[in-house]
């Protein structure tokens, strides 16, 4: 397969959509697949409720569908919605970014945290966790105070707060933090700046296990 890897964001931000694309920039190769990324128009500015994730994993399911041409899949929400469904309806690779940015940050420490975008979401990430069978390997999910997708990439005040959560979850013992948002891509190298430890944007482990999937 020749086609583009696709990244599908569920939200309908289109900040968060070129976050995802100006994070996936420094992957591209010269002569490798090609990454796009898109977004559901129809879909909320921030997935945020068990509903939003249900409908998430539909839209995801059916922009994917729509494209066969594509080489792999990801769908570009830390819940991951639509990731079950939609192995079960191709035969390209599908991936997460949860399963990715936690994949990738265990392989750069041995315990790991996660930044969450509120206290719903914590919830819904450690049941995945647990699906995963890598809860002895967390230190620990603390989430922001109920912040939009976008702001988790633009807004001072939302980064200033990632990062006091960051140096707690540092504190437990985390040697790697992983953003729970893929709106976080443009403020993963000043988090890890400031932090002294490795920070997993979950667009870039994705867009790397995606490559490494389909490159022949």
């Amino acid at each position: 397969m020749t086609g583009p890897i696709l990244f599908i964001n569920p939200n309908s931000s289109r900040a968060v959509t070129q976050g995802i694309t100006d994070a996936l920039a420094p992957l591209a190769l010269a002569h490798g697949p090609t990454f796009e990324a898109t977004r559901i128009e129809a879909g909320p500015a921030t997935i945020a409720s068990a509903t939003d994730v249900a409908q998430a994993a539909l839209d995801v399911a059916a922009a994917a569908c729509a494209r066969p041409d594509c080489a792999a899949y990801v769908t570009a929400c830390f819940s991951d919605p639509g990731l079950d469904l939609l192995r079960s309806r191709v035969t390209q690779p599908v991936l997460g970014l949860m399963e990715a940015g936690i994949l990738t940050a265990m392989a750069r420490a041995d315990l790991f945290g996660i930044v969450a975008l509120g206290p719903a979401s914590v919830a819904r990430h450690r049941l995945r966790i647990r699906q995963m069978g890598v809860e002895a390997r967390l230190a620990g999910e603390l989430p922001l105070d109920n912040v939009s997708a976008e702001a988790t990439g633009h807004d001072d005040e939302v980064f200033d707060a990632t990062l006091k959560l960051g140096e707690s979850l540092r504190a437990r013992g985390a040697g790697a933090l992983v953003l729970g948002c893929a709106g976080f891509a443009p403020r993963r190298a000043a988090l890890e700046d400031h932090l002294g430890i490795a920070v997993i944007d979950p667009v870039q482990a994705a867009g790397a296990m995606a490559l490494g999937a389909v490159l022949r």
